[in-house]
């Protein structure tokens, strides 16, 4: 990308930052598109005039950065820019996406009543062998799958689903047509690896990161009223938290 190439100037600056800034700078006003292979390494050494160490190093902040991601044997690329919920108060995709302008919408894969597993019975407070409702489904940002929420209720909540267009945000849901108030919510996050069937449904290849999310709703007098399993795409997505130090713990 010749319109791109530039000298390095003189500055207190170690190398690999300045090539890093020089990369950045240009994936971010759209020289580099999303997914568009990066120059080589060697092209690299040969336009900044530094080493292959240099390079790699530039490489690696952008990786972490989420600005570029490798495939081995093909090259860098650009990563594709991720939507970004903000988690300062309990609500659904949708709402969360559409205050940022993103079209979203779900499509259900299955739903079915069956008799609970251990952890979904004690996340919902629920007896040995009690029947939930299972609502597994496909979320969309933009046309693109983003996630599978595999979410349980227990049977009086989630009997009321099967006649219910679940194609967007359950959360209102639950408030406006089953006056469940929401109240809070846990929140456990790690990364994983896409199985086979994630990854098919995702539309990712199996091994790819993905982000791991278990979250239990409690309505507002603290009746667990909804436990989910949510899979979602690690190149695509990203919970941003704010939290605040108590001014008042005792150093």
């Amino acid at each position: 990308m010749t319109s791109n190439e530039k000298t390095l100037q003189p500055s207190p600056q170690p190398l690999y930052i300045k090539i890093k800034e020089a990369l950045k700078k240009s994936i971010l006003e759209g020289l580099y598109k999303a997914h568009e292979k990066l120059p080589s390494e060697k092209s690299l050494m040969t336009q900044f005039g530094v080493s292959r160490i240099t390079v790699r190093q530039a490489l690696r902040d952008l990786t972490s950065e989420g600005l570029i991601f490798s495939s081995q044997g093909k090259g860098t690329f650009v990563s594709k820019p991720k939507a970004v919920q903000d988690v300062h108060r309990l609500e659904g995709f949708g709402e969360a996406m559409a205050s940022k302008g993103y079209d979203t919408n779900a499509r259900v894969v299955g739903i079915r009543q069956m008799i609970g597993s251990r952890e979904v019975l004690e996340a919902l407070d629920l007896k040995a062998k009690a029947l939930v409702v299972e609502v597994k489904r496909i979320r969309y940002l933009n046309l693109e799958p983003i996630s599978i929420d595999t979410s349980y209720f227990p049977l009086e909540i989630g009997e009321h689903f099967f006649s219910k267009d679940l194609s967007g945000d359950i959360f209102p849901m639950l408030e406006n047509q089953l006056g469940r108030s929401l109240g809070r919510a846990d929140i456990r996050l790690e990364a994983r690896a896409a199985d086979e069937e994630i990854a098919e449904l995702l539309q990712i290849e199996p091994g790819n990161p993905i982000m791991w999310v278990q979250r239990l709703t409690f309505d507002q007098h603290g009746a667990p009223v909804d436990f989910e399993y949510l899979a979602i795409r690690g190149d695509s997505y990203q919970y941003h938290f704010e939290v605040e130090r108590n001014q008042e713990v005792k150093k």
